[in-house]
C-alpha cells in the first residue's frame, strides 16, 4: 500500500539571542534560506576582524539576514492594522528584498570589499546573487528586485529595506551592541517599529516615538567610533587588507601561492560588473568563497618566501596589530616620516613598500544624513518634519554634520 509522506514543514522557528524566536513566514522564504548562496552566509562574520577587539562579537552575516528579515515582517504587521494598504505579494516582497539584502558580502563582510572585488560594490553583487535566485525560482523574487532596487510603486517598501531607519539599522545596531557588549549601542527596535506609519507613499514615524529615533541616532554614532571605527579594528581591517593587496601583487608577477580554486580566481583577476554580467562563473566563483579561505591561506601565507607577505600574515595571526593613533588634526609630516624610517630599518624592507606597514588617512562618520533618505516625524495635526528639524535636541542638529578623524596606523617597532 502507498502511503504519502507529509509536506515538509517550511513554516520552521529559529531561537535568536536578540529578537527571541524567529518564525520563518513562507514557503518562499524558507526556500532562499536553505539555498547554498544564503547558507554561505553563516560562514560570513558580520563584523569582520571586530572580534580581535571584542571576543564575542563572532556573530555572523546569516545572524543579521534573519534578524533583519523577522523585524521586516513585524513593520508591516503594524502598518497593516493603521489600515497602510501592502498586498500579501508586497508584504513576501518586501520580506525577500531584506533577507537577501547582503547576500552579496565577502569574506569578513566590509573589510575586504575593496580588496578582492576593489571594482565592484557588495550591493550589486546582491543584486546579481537576487537576479540568478529569481531565474532559479521561475520569476518570484521578481517584486523583491524591484523593492530593492527603488523601482517599485511604493517607495515606504524600499525605504524600510535601505533607508536611514531601515530594519538592516535597526538589526545590527542591536545585533551589533549586544554581541559586542557595548550597551551604549542598545536601541527600541520595538518601540520604533510600533511608531511607524506610511504618508504620501513614505515611511513616516509618529512624533510620540521622536525621543526612540533620537536614542537610534545616537547609539549609531556611538557604535562607530567605539566599535566600528575602534583604532585596533581599523588596524587589523588594514593588516588583512595589506596581506590581500601583496597576495594579489605576487600573483601579477607570476608567484604561483596557495588559495583555494575560488579564491585564485578574484587574487589572479579584478573582476568588473561587466565581468559578473558576462558570466564565466565569477558569481559561482563568489559563491564559493568566505571568511574560511582566507583565514586558511593567511594560515599557509605566514611561511612564504616573500617577506612582506609572511610578516604581516604572522602579526595578524599573533594579534600583533599595528598601533593606530586618532587625531581631530593631520599628523606632523616629520613625526610620520621618522616612524616610516624606523619600520624600514626594523623589518628590512624596501621604502617602495611602506604603503603595507604604515597608512595615514581620514575615518568619516556620518551619524545622520538629513539630505538623503530622511527620518520623516508626523506630527498630531499631519504635518511630516525631518527629525532634526523637529527634535529640541541640538545634539541631533549636531549629528546631521559629518565628524572627520585624522588616522595614522603603522607597524609596531620595539
Amino acid at each position: 500500500m502507498h502511503v504519502s509522506k507529509a509536506p515538509h514543514n517550511k513554516r520552521k522557528i529559529i531561537n535568536d539571542p536578540v529578537h527571541g524566536f524567529i518564525t520563518i513566514p513562507d514557503e518562499l522564504i524558507y526556500d532562499l534560506i536553505e539555498h547554498p548562496y544564503f547558507q554561505r552566509l553563516r560562514r560570513i562574520k558580520q563584523l569582520g576582524l571586530s572580534h580581535l577587539v571584542y571576543p564575542g562579537a563572532n556573530h555572523t552575516r546569516f545572524h543579521h539576514a534573519l534578524g533583519a528579515m523577522h523585524l521586516m515582517v513585524k513593520a508591516i504587521d503594524v502598518l497593516r492594522k493603521k489600515n497602510v494598504e501592502i498586498s500579501n505579494e508586497e508584504r513576501l516582497g518586501a520580506i525577500a528584498a531584506i533577507l537577501l539584502h547582503d547576500i552579496g558580502h565577502g569574506p569578513f563582510s566590509h573589510t575586504l570589499e575593496h580588496s578582492l572585488l576593489n571594482k565592484v560594490h557588495h550591493e550589486e553583487v546582491s543584486l546579481l546573487f537576487m537576479e540568478e535566485l529569481n531565474r532559479q525560482f521561475d520569476g518570484k523574487l521578481t517584486l523583491a528586485i524591484d523593492i530593492f532596487n527603488n523601482k517599485y510603486s511604493k517607495p515606504f517598501l524600499h525605504q524600510m529595506v535601505s533607508g536611514q531607519l531601515d530594519m538592516d539599522r535597526l538589526d545590527y545596531l542591536q545585533r551589533d551592541s549586544y554581541f559586542t557588549g557595548v550597551e551604549e549601542g542598545v536601541i527600541g527596535s520595538e518601540r520604533i517599529i510600533t511608531m511607524l506609519d506610511v504618508v504620501d507613499g513614505n515611511l513616516v514615524v509618529e512624533e510620540k516615538g521622536i525621543y526612540s529615533i533620537e536614542n537610534f541616532i545616537g547609539a549609531r554614532r556611538i557604535m562607530y567610533w567605539q566599535v566600528y571605527m575602534h583604532k585596533t579594528v581599523v588596524a587589523s581591517e588594514y593588516m588583512l587588507t595589506s596581506i590581500l593587496r601583496r597576495a594579489k601583487e605576487l600573483y601579477s608577477k607570476g608567484t604561483d601561492l596557495f588559495a583555494s580554486p575560488s579564491l585564485k580566481v578574484f587574487l589572479q583577476h579584478d573582476a568588473t560588473l561587466a565581468d559578473f554580467k558576462a558570466g564565466n562563473n565569477w558569481l559561482e566563483n563568489f559563491a564559493l568563497i568566505d571568511d574560511n579561505d582566507v583565514i586558511t591561506s593567511v594560515k599557509v601565507w605566514q611561511t612564504s618566501d616573500d617577506l612582506i607577505l609572511s610578516t604581516l600574515c604572522r602579526m595578524i595571526l599573533s594579534r600583533n596589530l599595528f598601533k593606530t593613533e586618532i587625531s581631530q588634526r593631520d599628523f606632523d609630516p616629520e613625526k610620520v616620516k621618522v616612524q616610516k624610517e624606523l619600520i624600514v630599518k626594523k623589518l628590512g624592507i624596501d621604502e617602495r613598500d611602506l604603503s603595507y606597514f604604515a597608512i595615514t588617512e581620514k575615518l568619516i562618520n556620518s551619524a545622520y544624513d538629513e539630505k538623503d533618505k530622511q527620518i520623516l516625524i508626523l506630527s498630531k495635526n499631519g504635518a511630516t518634519q525631518d527629525i532634526a528639524q523637529a527634535s529640541d535636541n541640538l545634539n541631533i542638529l549636531a549629528l546631521t554634520k559629518p565628524v572627520e578623524k585624522f588616522c595614522f596606523c603603522y607597524a609596531r617597532i620595539s
